[in-house]
């Protein structure tokens, strides 16, 4: 996937809005308000993936381009180098997993405004 796939990809999901809240090169995707993937521009293409720290553990076990997050919570985060992943599944999968794991760790009126949101777009 190129940047600009990844991009696309994370904001076709509900409630997710993009910034540069850090510095120009690392963009920062959120949903309702909270980091659920950073993308680096800057060089090779970087993703910080946010997951359990079981999978944390198993991804970079599993796969020499999956890393630690950089700057983040290693218990949390991974950092995968989307150049050498070659499989644009085992990505959109991360991406979804991450998003998924910080929509459950919303509070429950903000994840119901989510699920307001999810309707509204479906139609």
């Amino acid at each position: 996937m190129n940047i600009e796939e990844i991009r696309e990809y994370c904001l076709g999901k509900p409630g997710v809005t993009e910034s540069f809240p850090f510095d120009e090169t690392t963009l920062v995707f959120k949903v309702m308000g909270k980091i659920f993937c950073l993308l680096n521009l800057d060089g090779e293409p970087g993703l910080l993936l946010k997951n359990s720290p079981e999978k944390v553990i198993d991804l970079q076990e599993r796969y020499s381009f999956v890393l630690p997050g950089y700057h983040m919570s290693k218990v949390h985060w991974i950092r995968v180098m989307v150049d050498q992943a070659g499989d644009d599944r085992l990505i959109t999968t991360w991406i979804d997993e991450s998003y998924s794991s910080v929509v459950g760790g919303l509070p429950r009126k903000l994840q119901q405004e989510l699920i307001k949101l999810e309707k509204h777009d479906g139609i």
